[in-house]
């Protein structure tokens, strides 16, 4: 039995959050609106682990990045093992959290309590009153998204983002309602996999594996 999935070769987007900056253990908002952020010393050996993983897998055929330093520091440590070339993709960046830019969630919840709750909950509330809304995000996710698959058809691409992105590509892929993106967990330099099928189906087939940082 298939469960509706189609027999030929899949599209497979592995996805790689980026390492540590010094932001990551202090769990501060850090998107595209803030201050970009290199890859810590962590980051750095994180990044060269998740690299070394991907390159005894031997399958992929692409790197793709966010246009944001810590990801294209983690892309690059990965493409130099792979042999690739790092593409930028600048549907890939992470969100913009407006005036909660550099703030732990704890201080957004205290600061801006109601503005928080309705983005929690509301796929068009727009955080820190001038930042992207998860609506906006998943447009130009679902696009870079589109484009790798047409582009990269029966292959594998390594996919090296943030965690608004890739919990958006595993949403989506799941079906899964807004609130789940609430519900994920995605560690830094973790990796999560989404095979796509041409019939149109999507499978989960790894989430915020960490098996290469220990």
């Amino acid at each position: 039995m298939t469960l509706g999935l189609d027999l030929e070769s899949p599209t497979t987007l592995v996805l790689l959050r980026h390492g540590e900056t010094p932001l990551t253990p202090e769990k501060r908002l850090s998107g595209s609106g803030g201050s970009d952020p290199a890859l810590s010393e962590a980051g750095r050996r994180q990044a060269a682990a998740a690299a070394g993983l991907l390159a005894a897998r031997g399958t992929v055929r692409a790197v793709v990045s966010s246009p944001l330093r810590r990801c294209r520091q983690t892309a690059e440590v990965a493409a130099r093992q792979l042999g690739l070339e790092v593409q930028i993709d600048e549907g890939l960046r992470e969100a913009d959290f407006g005036v909660w830019e550099g703030l732990t969630f704890a201080e957004a919840r205290e600061r801006h309590p109601d503005e928080l709750a309705a983005w929690r909950k509301s796929p068009t509330a727009v955080p820190g009153g001038t930042g992207e809304s998860f609506e906006v995000v998943t447009r130009r996710v679902t696009l870079s998204r589109d484009k790798l698959l047409a582009r990269y058809a029966g292959r594998t691409v390594l996919v090296v983002s943030h965690v608004a992105p890739l919990r958006t590509l595993v949403r989506l892929a799941l079906g899964a309602p807004h609130e789940s993106l609430f519900r994920m967990e995605l560690a830094a330099a973790s990796v999560s996999e989404v095979a796509y099928y041409g019939d149109g189906n999507a499978s989960v087939r790894l989430l915020n594996d960490t098996s290469h940082l220990r």
